[in-house]
């Protein structure tokens, strides 16, 4: 058991020690009143599980009680700089589950300047499934 908890030990130790698995986004939304919360509503962190899967979690507002909500994401790394992304609340996951795709570039070591399209796979109450344009940033550690 000993053996166990130190193989496991030493494998997430090497895990997060690579400086190059970690990943803040950003997403500007400039209905917010505040300055910061334009850049702050929908802050996320993120691990890079490899060179093509990310994961993390997202901010996404607050609840009625003003309690921060925040959800999944993922992200699918293709190439040319391309990806796709979802994302998805804790609660009620796949009736609120969120797809995309966007383009990342390189601004300077590690700083991304990222437009991304996203849509919702469930259809709203009308039967439409309104889609969005959104400019991120993210920055790979």
């Amino acid at each position: 058991m000993k053996k166990l908890i130190l193989t496991s030990a030493i494998a997430f130790t090497t895990l997060f020690a690579s400086a190059q698995n970690f990943m803040v986004v950003t997403t500007y939304d400039g209905d917010q009143e505040e300055t910061m919360d334009m850049f702050t509503q929908n802050f996320g962190f993120g691990y890079a599980v490899n060179d093509t899967w990310t994961v993390g979690l997202i901010t996404a507002g607050e609840d009625s009680l003003g309690d921060a909500n925040y959800d999944l994401w993922g992200r699918y790394n293709m190439k040319n700089n391309t990806y796709v992304s979802l994302q998805a609340p804790t609660e009620e996951m796949m009736d609120n589950l969120t797809i995309g795709i966007g383009y990342s570039f390189n601004v300077w070591q590690g700083l991304n300047v990222e437009p991304n399209y996203s849509m919702g796979l469930k259809e709203d109450e009308n039967g439409e499934r309104e889609g969005t344009f959104k400019l991120g940033l993210s920055y790979k550690f």
